[in-house]
Protein backbone atom coordinates (compact mmCIF):
# COMPACT_ATOMS: atom_id res chain seq x y z
CA UNK A 1 0.00 0.00 0.00
CA UNK A 2 1.28 3.46 -0.90
CA UNK A 3 0.46 5.90 1.88
CA UNK A 4 1.46 9.52 2.01
CA UNK A 5 3.33 10.24 5.23
CA UNK A 6 2.51 13.32 7.22
CA UNK A 7 3.45 14.51 10.67
CA UNK A 8 0.97 15.55 13.33
CA UNK A 9 2.14 18.15 15.84
CA UNK A 10 -0.52 17.13 18.38
CA UNK A 11 0.22 13.72 19.82
CA UNK A 12 -2.39 11.56 21.49
CA UNK A 13 -3.05 12.25 25.15
CA UNK A 14 -0.92 10.20 27.55
CA UNK A 15 -3.73 8.86 29.70
CA UNK A 16 -3.34 6.63 32.72
CA UNK A 17 -3.62 3.03 31.57
CA UNK A 18 -6.31 2.39 34.15
CA UNK A 19 -8.69 4.89 32.55
CA UNK A 20 -11.43 3.23 30.54
CA UNK A 21 -13.48 4.47 27.66
CA UNK A 22 -16.42 4.56 30.06
CA UNK A 23 -14.63 7.09 32.27
CA UNK A 24 -13.79 9.23 29.26
CA UNK A 25 -17.40 8.97 28.07
CA UNK A 26 -18.61 10.32 31.41
CA UNK A 27 -16.19 13.25 31.13
CA UNK A 28 -17.35 14.06 27.61
CA UNK A 29 -21.04 13.91 28.49
CA UNK A 30 -20.53 16.12 31.54
CA UNK A 31 -18.42 18.73 29.73
CA UNK A 32 -19.87 22.26 29.48
CA UNK A 33 -16.69 24.16 28.55
CA UNK A 34 -17.96 25.50 25.21
CA UNK A 35 -21.29 26.48 26.75
CA UNK A 36 -19.54 28.28 29.59
CA UNK A 37 -17.33 30.06 27.03
CA UNK A 38 -20.45 31.49 25.41
CA UNK A 39 -20.90 29.22 22.40
CA UNK A 40 -24.46 28.31 21.43
CA UNK A 41 -24.03 24.56 21.50
CA UNK A 42 -26.51 21.90 22.60
CA UNK A 43 -24.53 20.13 25.34
CA UNK A 44 -24.36 16.36 25.36
CA UNK A 45 -21.53 14.55 23.59
CA UNK A 46 -22.48 12.18 20.77
CA UNK A 47 -20.26 9.16 20.05
CA UNK A 48 -20.58 5.38 19.92
CA UNK A 49 -18.71 2.11 19.68
CA UNK A 50 -16.31 -0.14 21.58
CA UNK A 51 -12.71 0.42 22.59
CA UNK A 52 -10.18 -0.71 21.71
CA UNK A 53 -11.10 -1.38 18.09
CA UNK A 54 -9.04 -1.21 14.88
CA UNK A 55 -11.14 1.39 13.04
CA UNK A 56 -12.32 4.80 14.19
CA UNK A 57 -14.50 7.18 12.18
CA UNK A 58 -14.24 10.92 12.88
CA UNK A 59 -16.71 13.50 11.60
CA UNK A 60 -17.03 17.26 12.12
CA UNK A 61 -19.71 17.59 14.82
CA UNK A 62 -23.12 16.05 15.54
CA UNK A 63 -26.21 17.42 13.82
CA UNK A 64 -29.66 17.97 15.26
CA UNK A 65 -30.88 14.49 14.27
CA UNK A 66 -27.81 12.95 15.94
CA UNK A 67 -28.86 14.68 19.17
CA UNK A 68 -32.37 13.27 18.82
CA UNK A 69 -31.18 9.74 18.05
CA UNK A 70 -28.12 9.89 20.35
CA UNK A 71 -25.85 8.34 17.76
CA UNK A 72 -23.39 9.66 15.14
CA UNK A 73 -24.38 10.05 11.49
CA UNK A 74 -28.10 9.53 11.79
CA UNK A 75 -30.86 10.15 9.21
CA UNK A 76 -29.95 11.25 5.68
CA UNK A 77 -26.23 11.82 6.32
CA UNK A 78 -25.98 8.37 7.87
CA UNK A 79 -27.81 6.72 4.99
CA UNK A 80 -25.49 8.36 2.49
CA UNK A 81 -22.38 7.51 4.53
CA UNK A 82 -23.30 3.85 4.84
CA UNK A 83 -24.23 3.68 1.18
CA UNK A 84 -20.63 4.71 0.50
CA UNK A 85 -19.18 2.32 3.08
CA UNK A 86 -21.30 -0.45 1.59
CA UNK A 87 -19.07 -0.23 -1.50
CA UNK A 88 -16.19 -1.30 0.75
CA UNK A 89 -18.15 -4.22 2.18
CA UNK A 90 -19.45 -2.71 5.41
CA UNK A 91 -23.00 -3.18 6.71
CA UNK A 92 -24.34 -0.41 8.95
CA UNK A 93 -25.50 -2.40 11.99
CA UNK A 94 -22.31 -4.45 12.08
CA UNK A 95 -20.14 -1.34 11.56
CA UNK A 96 -21.78 0.53 14.43
CA UNK A 97 -21.34 -2.48 16.72
CA UNK A 98 -17.70 -3.15 15.82
CA UNK A 99 -16.13 0.27 15.35
CA UNK A 100 -15.87 3.59 17.14
CA UNK A 101 -17.59 6.71 15.79
CA UNK A 102 -17.00 10.24 17.03
CA UNK A 103 -16.35 13.81 15.84
CA UNK A 104 -13.82 16.61 16.17
CA UNK A 105 -16.22 18.38 18.54
CA UNK A 106 -18.71 16.30 20.48
CA UNK A 107 -21.79 18.52 20.86
CA UNK A 108 -24.26 19.93 18.34
CA UNK A 109 -23.00 23.43 17.41
CA UNK A 110 -26.37 24.74 16.21
CA UNK A 111 -27.51 26.05 12.86
CA UNK A 112 -25.35 28.20 10.60
CA UNK A 113 -26.29 31.86 11.17
CA UNK A 114 -27.09 32.24 7.47
CA UNK A 115 -29.31 29.17 7.49
CA UNK A 116 -27.10 26.90 5.35
CA UNK A 117 -26.78 23.70 7.32
CA UNK A 118 -25.08 23.52 10.70
CA UNK A 119 -22.51 25.92 12.09
CA UNK A 120 -18.87 24.88 11.79
CA UNK A 121 -17.28 24.73 15.26
CA UNK A 122 -14.84 27.59 15.83
CA UNK A 123 -11.10 27.10 16.36
CA UNK A 124 -11.63 27.84 20.04
CA UNK A 125 -14.29 25.14 20.33
CA UNK A 126 -12.06 22.68 18.51
CA UNK A 127 -9.25 23.45 20.94
CA UNK A 128 -11.52 23.00 23.96
CA UNK A 129 -12.59 19.58 22.66
CA UNK A 130 -9.18 18.43 21.45
CA UNK A 131 -8.18 16.61 24.63
CA UNK A 132 -11.26 14.43 24.28
CA UNK A 133 -10.33 13.44 20.73
CA UNK A 134 -6.78 12.69 21.87
CA UNK A 135 -8.19 10.63 24.73
CA UNK A 136 -10.36 8.64 22.34
CA UNK A 137 -7.38 7.96 20.08
CA UNK A 138 -5.35 6.77 23.06
CA UNK A 139 -8.07 4.42 24.31
CA UNK A 140 -9.56 3.21 21.02
CA UNK A 141 -6.08 2.53 19.55
CA UNK A 142 -7.25 2.41 15.92
CA UNK A 143 -5.01 1.28 13.07
CA UNK A 144 -7.31 2.94 10.53
CA UNK A 145 -8.99 6.34 10.79
CA UNK A 146 -11.79 7.45 8.49
CA UNK A 147 -11.75 11.26 8.35
CA UNK A 148 -15.20 12.36 7.16
CA UNK A 149 -15.41 15.95 5.94
CA UNK A 150 -12.98 18.83 5.66
CA UNK A 151 -12.66 19.61 9.36
CA UNK A 152 -11.91 16.00 10.32
CA UNK A 153 -9.40 15.73 7.47
CA UNK A 154 -7.64 18.93 8.53
CA UNK A 155 -7.59 17.84 12.19
CA UNK A 156 -6.29 14.30 11.67
CA UNK A 157 -3.75 15.20 9.00
CA UNK A 158 -2.75 18.49 10.65
CA UNK A 159 -2.74 20.20 7.28
CA UNK A 160 -5.28 22.13 5.25
CA UNK A 161 -5.83 20.11 2.08
CA UNK A 162 -8.62 20.64 -0.42
CA UNK A 163 -10.99 17.70 -0.72
CA UNK A 164 -9.80 17.01 -4.25
CA UNK A 165 -6.23 16.74 -2.89
CA UNK A 166 -7.17 14.43 -0.01
CA UNK A 167 -9.98 12.13 -1.15
CA UNK A 168 -8.67 9.11 -3.05
CA UNK A 169 -5.42 8.89 -1.06
CA UNK A 170 -4.27 7.17 2.12
CA UNK A 171 -2.07 9.07 4.58
CA UNK A 172 0.12 7.61 7.30
CA UNK A 173 0.12 9.66 10.51
CA UNK A 174 1.92 8.53 13.67
CA UNK A 175 1.73 4.89 12.61
CA UNK A 176 -1.96 5.03 11.68
CA UNK A 177 -3.59 5.06 8.25
CA UNK A 178 -5.97 7.94 7.59
CA UNK A 179 -8.48 7.73 4.74
CA UNK A 180 -10.23 11.04 3.93
CA UNK A 181 -13.85 11.00 2.78
CA UNK A 182 -16.18 13.88 1.88
CA UNK A 183 -18.98 14.77 4.25
CA UNK A 184 -22.24 12.96 3.42
CA UNK A 185 -24.45 15.91 4.36
CA UNK A 186 -26.95 16.93 1.72
CA UNK A 187 -25.65 20.48 2.14
CA UNK A 188 -22.40 19.41 0.48
CA UNK A 189 -22.52 19.36 -3.31
CA UNK A 190 -18.91 18.20 -3.69
CA UNK A 191 -19.73 14.47 -4.03
CA UNK A 192 -22.21 15.17 -6.83
CA UNK A 193 -19.59 16.21 -9.40
CA UNK A 194 -18.49 13.34 -11.68
CA UNK A 195 -14.77 13.94 -11.11
CA UNK A 196 -15.32 13.90 -7.35
CA UNK A 197 -17.42 10.76 -7.56
CA UNK A 198 -14.40 9.13 -9.19
CA UNK A 199 -12.21 10.27 -6.28
CA UNK A 200 -14.73 8.91 -3.78
CA UNK A 201 -14.93 5.53 -5.53
CA UNK A 202 -11.12 5.38 -5.56
CA UNK A 203 -11.08 6.07 -1.81
CA UNK A 204 -13.62 3.32 -1.14
CA UNK A 205 -11.62 0.89 -3.27
CA UNK A 206 -8.52 1.70 -1.19
CA UNK A 207 -10.55 1.10 1.95
CA UNK A 208 -11.78 -2.30 0.73
CA UNK A 209 -8.55 -3.53 -0.83
CA UNK A 210 -5.83 -2.03 1.35
CA UNK A 211 -7.25 -1.03 4.73
CA UNK A 212 -9.95 -3.60 5.54
CA UNK A 213 -7.33 -6.41 5.61
CA UNK A 214 -5.59 -4.50 8.43
CA UNK A 215 -8.71 -4.74 10.61
CA UNK A 216 -8.50 -8.50 11.19
CA UNK A 217 -11.52 -10.80 11.50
Amino acid sequence: MVAQRTSNRVETLDRDSTQSIECLAQEMRACRKCLEAGYTIVPGAIFSGPAPTPLMLVGQAPGVTEVQAQRPFNASSGRRLFQWLGEAGFEETDFRARYYMTAVTKCYPGKHPKGKGDRKPSRAEQKLCRLFLDGELALVQPRVLLAVGGLAIETLLDQNLRLDEAVGHVFEVSGRYVLPLPHPSGASLWPNLPENQARLHRALALLAEELVPLLGA
